[in-house]
This record gives structure tokens, C-alpha cells and sequence, in this order.
């Protein structure tokens, strides 16, 4: 499947192009937060726009998923990106002619999360293409390292340009991401997909199929469930974050900057540990220790006193909160590119994004308006400490029920 002799150049371009364009996405995304947090001051505000932005995942994900195992995949992720940026773009130009209520924003944060939906699946299930099998844990953690590095510039560049241009010009920076990660994949030559000769037309049918990848493997099923019950507490944080830092701990923009770049440092130091030094056995084990973090670090971050000392805990907790991500996703994501079908790999992440989708907007419906009552700390500290029981319990009821059986991947890959 891959050309032994120049797939590094290729993945280097491909994930370099995806860098590039999170780099605009990163940075027009904290500044439209920050928009909303000024001109709100509200979480449920912000709690909307998380959900108008995943919404669309759990619709689509289904569709995004077959396509990407039935069409072409590089052209899925050009015409995605394309259709995110002209849609930034359209969205600047009328905020620049008009003063636009702050609703309007809900319908660009729905478009985009269309594009994301579909360019999502397309992309991961392009590496394994593109990549050989072993060292598909390495080229996921230089994939995380870069789009680490776009995390942690594009709030930088984001706070620059709020503070010194109107949003209008801000959102052009997305457009050029898009141009430029199009460009980057139109310069590589994907290697064709060989289809099975069973393949079903039927769009059910190909999803029941993806959903049979988790139910066939235990141990992958079990994780799966664990990171969808947990995303209901920890999807809505990330919305919170601006209010955290201008509400709770009472600072400007630019501190909220530092905090997405702590977060973003944390995942840089997990990423090159991947991509260099650790070799992972036991993908699912690492995967749940990821999950455990996550919990650990958002509950801490719950009980910090709103002192400006205070916000110096949070940031470095947010390095944490950073690397648990990491801990989590990267070997999941390898396991997945290693034991799934190429034909099928699309439907799996697909699947894998419905799923914990699902859950998503659910939290985000119920933690806005707790949030707004209660306070952002609180939710914090009770989102981290559900976090560690709900893994604590699945993980304990996996072990029970299948510790001493051998899953049926064992004999291809450790865990």
C-alpha cells in the first residue's frame, strides 16, 4: 500500500498542509470565543456555540464516514477545507459591511462543523495509505506534535489579531489555511484504495458495518464507550476555558491565549515522546491511563482559588490536561489504523466520532445552564472527578468479565 521509498516525503507535506490549516483554525476559533465571552459574559452563550459546532458531527458523522470508504478521500478533504474557508470568508465579508447580532455567528460554527465532520474521517483514514503499519504510532505522534504546534501558535495569533483588527480581517486567516492545506494535498499522489470484492452499496448496511468493528473487538468497544460517556463532562470544558480566564480568575485575552498554550505545550511534549522515544505495546491499557489523566487534571483544575497565583496552577494543570489528551487519543487512534480494514477505516472513525458526538451536545445542554448557576469551577471539579469513575467502572467491568479470555487481535497486535 505505501511506496517504501518516499512516503515520509508525502506524509510531510500532507501533514504539514493540515498544520498550516488548524493554525488559522486555532486562531479564528479563540477569537471568536473571546468575541462571544466580551460580548456575552455568559456560559450558556458559550455552551451553544460548542453545540451548534458538534451538532453536526452526530447527523453527518454516519454519511462522512461511508463516504470516505466509497469516494475519493483526497478530494473529500480539499473540498472540505475549501468549503470551511469560503465560508469564513462570506462570513467576513458581511461582518464587515454589517454589524451582524451575535447569533449569526451559530450558523459559521455549524458550517464548519460540517466540514470538519466529513474532512475528519477522510484525512485519518488517508495516513494508513500513505504510511507503513509500524510506523503508524510514530507518524500519528509527529501528526499530533504538528497540529500541537497549531494549538498552541494559533491562539497567540488569534489574541494578536483581536485585539489588533476587527473580526472581519481576523477570519481571512482561515481562508488561508484552507488554500494552503488544498495545496498540500493536490501536490501528492495518494495510493489508490483497493476495494473488497464483498463491498455493499447499501449506506445501512456499510454503517452496521462500522458499527461491527466495535462490537467484534472487546477491548476497543469498552474504551470507545468509556471516551463517550466521559466526553459528556469533558467536551463542554473546552467551551468554558475563555470564561474561566475572564470571569473566574479575572484577566484579559492575552491570558487566555497562555492557557490554550499551556494546554497545547502539554500535547507537544506527549507528541514527541510518541513520535521518538516511547514504543507502545499496549495501545488500550495507555489509552485508558490517558483517560484516568484527563479526569485527574480537569477535577484539580475545579478546586484552584480565583487568585492570580492562582491562574500560574491552572496553566500548568492545563500542560497536564494537554498530555492526558494525547495519552488517550494517539495510541487509540494507531490501534485503530492497524486493525481495521483499509476499505473500512473510514466507517470505524466515523463511528468512533458519532459516538462520542452524541454525548457531546447532551453535555453541553446540561452544563451550560449548571455551569451558569453554580460556576465554572464547580463543573470543572465535578466533570473530572465523573471522569475517573465512569473509566474506573468500565475498565473494572471489562477486566471482570474479559481479563482472563484472549481477544481475537491479540495474536496480531498487543494492546
Amino acid at each position: 500500500m505505501c511506496e517504501k521509498n518516499n512516503w515520509k516525503r508525502k506524509f510531510l507535506i500532507v501533514a504539514t498542509g493540515q498544520a498550516v490549516s488548524l493554525l488559522g483554525s486555532y486562531g479564528v476559533q479563540f477569537a471568536l470565543i473571546w468575541w462571544l465571552a466580551e460580548k456575552t459574559s455568559s456560559p450558556l452563550i458559550l455552551g451553544l456555540s460548542g453545540l451548534v459546532a458538534y451538532l453536526p458531527m452526530t447527523i453527518f458523522s454516519p454519511v462522512a464516514g461511508i463516504a470516505a470508504d466509497r469516494l475519493n478521500r483526497k478530494f473529500i478533504c480539499i473540498f472540505s477545507d475549501m468549503a470551511m474557508g469560503i465560508t469564513a470568508m462570506l462570513y467576513a465579508i458581511l461582518l464587515f459591511f454589517f454589524d451582524l447580532p451575535v447569533w449569526t455567528v451559530f450558523i459559521m460554527l455549524c458550517m464548519r462543523g460540517i466540514g470538519n465532520t466529513f474532512q475528519q474521517p477522510a484525512i485519518q483514514s488517508i495516513i494508513p495509505q500513505l504510511v507503513p503499519t509500524e510506523q503508524l504510532v510514530k507518524t500519528n505522534g509527529w501528526m499530533q506534535l504538528m497540529n500541537a504546534g497549531s494549538f498552541l501558535l494559533g491562539p497567540v495569533i488569534g489574541a494578536a489579531l483581536y485585539a489588533a483588527f476587527p473580526m472581519s480581517v481576523v477570519l481571512m486567516s482561515d481562508v488561508i489555511g484552507a488554500v494552503l492545506a488544498s495545496t498540500a494535498l493536490l501536490a501528492v499522489k495518494i495510493p489508490k484504495l483497493e476495494k473488497g470484492h464483498t463491498e455493499s452499496h447499501n449506506m445501512i448496511t456499510q454503517f452496521k458495518e462500522g458499527l461491527k468493528i466495535f462490537r467484534e473487538d472487546k477491548k476497543l468497544f469498552y474504551l470507545v464507550l468509556a471516551e463517550a460517556l466521559c466526553m459528556f463532562f469533558y467536551g463542554p470544558l473546552s467551551s468554558f476555558y475563555p470564561l474561566i480566564t475572564s470571569d473566574y480568575f479575572d484577566l484579559s485575552a492575552m491570558y487566555g491565549s497562555a492557557v490554550e498554550l499551556a494546554f497545547a505545550f502539554g500535547m507537544i511534549i506527549s507528541s514527541l515522546m510518541f513520535s521518538s522515544v516511547l514504543k507502545i505495546n499496549r495501545k488500550i491499557r495507555v489509552s485508558f491511563i490517558g483517560l484516568f489523566g484527563i479526569g485527574i487534571t480537569s477535577a484539580i483544575c475545579g478546586i484552584i482559588p480565583p487568585l492570580y497565583i492562582g491562574w500560574f496552577i491552572f496553566a500548568f494543570v492545563c500542560i497536564l490536561l494537554g498530555a492526558s489528551s494525547n495519552i488517550h487519543s494517539i495510541p487509540l487512534t494507531a490501534y485503530i489504523q492497524e486493525t481495521v480494514a483499509p476499505e473500512k477505516m473510514g466507517r470505524a472513525f466515523s463511528v468512533l466520532t458519532l459516538i462520542s458526538s452524541l454525548t457531546m451536545p447532551v453535555g453541553l445542554l446540561i452544563s451550560s445552564p449548571v455551569a451558569e448557576k453554580t460556576g465554572l469551577n464547580i463543573w470543572f471539579f465535578i466533570s473530572g472527578i465523573s471522569i475517573v469513575v465512569i473509566t474506573s467502572a468500565i475498565l473494572l467491568f471489562y477486566m471482570i468479565k474479559y481479563g482472563k479470555r484472549r481477544n481475537k487481535y491479540d495474536k496480531k497486535i498487543s494492546a
